[in-house]
């Protein structure tokens, strides 16, 4: 379920929601605390303090005036909308499977050796039901794919556990179920995306496991536009 920072909980999000309604998500909009305060039905101090948590947090971006502040949302806060979108979806459609577009895009090998050791290759056996292609597909998300990965957070992953051997300890990483679907229709099911708590990648950057070699199996190449369908179990 989406989870929330200390300094930006319930209460918060709800005032986030609000300037971004007011259009603070697509561009900046005007407030006062007064203001702000007679819409949340709360005082002066408490919409001020709403605001200030959401700034520390890094959900919201404050510019004082003399007449009042201006606010947009961060990605960071756009993320956040996109979770709390997400349980809602869920709670009343009953479904927050995530479509999410994007290229494919060259690794930086490190998947290989990451999916082929012993540690993680008893779990994907045991929670997946395969051994994974050594190697992950990368695929390099779209400014939409990348602000509606946040609703990831709503599905429930499988847990593959961190590990250790002689020489290091390896942490843990989480997989959801997902479907491939080529520019031409060409769809691939029973694939993962992966995400390793500890990754040189950012959110525009997803990795995909799957028994075969994606690349062969869809004919597909680096550039070419697939759109994967994430699930949970």
């Amino acid at each position: 379920m989406a989870q929330t920072t200390e300094r930006a909980g319930y209460d918060e999000l709800a005032t986030l929601k609000l300037v971004a309604l007011d259009g603070a998500l697509e561009g900046r909009t005007r407030t006062t605390c007064a203001d702000l305060a007679d819409r949340l039905d709360a005082s002066n101090q408490t919409a001020s303090r709403r605001l200030q948590r959401l700034d520390d947090a890094g959900y919201l971006r404050r510019e004082m005036t003399g007449d009042g502040q201006i606010l947009s949302v961060t990605d960071a806060g756009e993320r956040a909308l996109q979770r709390e979108y997400a349980d809602y979806r869920r709670l009343f459609e009953g479904d927050a499977d995530v479509t999410l577009r994007g290229v494919v895009t060259s690794g930086m090998g490190e998947g290989s050796h990451y999916i082929s050791l012993p540690g993680y290759m008893r779990q994907f056996r045991d929670r997946l039901g395969y051994e994974p292609f050594p190697g992950t597909l990368n695929v390099e998300l779209s400014e939409e794919g990348i602000r509606t990965r946040a609703r990831m957070d709503a599905l429930d992953p499988i847990r593959i556990d961190g590990w250790e051997d002689d020489d290091r300890t390896y942490g843990p990483a989480f997989c959801w179920p997902a479907t491939i679907e080529t520019a031409d229709g060409t769809r691939y099911e029973g694939a993962h995306v992966i995400a390793p708590e500890r990754t040189h990648h950012g959110t525009e950057q997803l990795e995909v496991i799957a028994p075969d070699r994606l690349r062969e199996t869809l004919s597909i190449d680096d550039g070419d536009t697939l759109q994967i369908h994430v699930s949970e179990q």
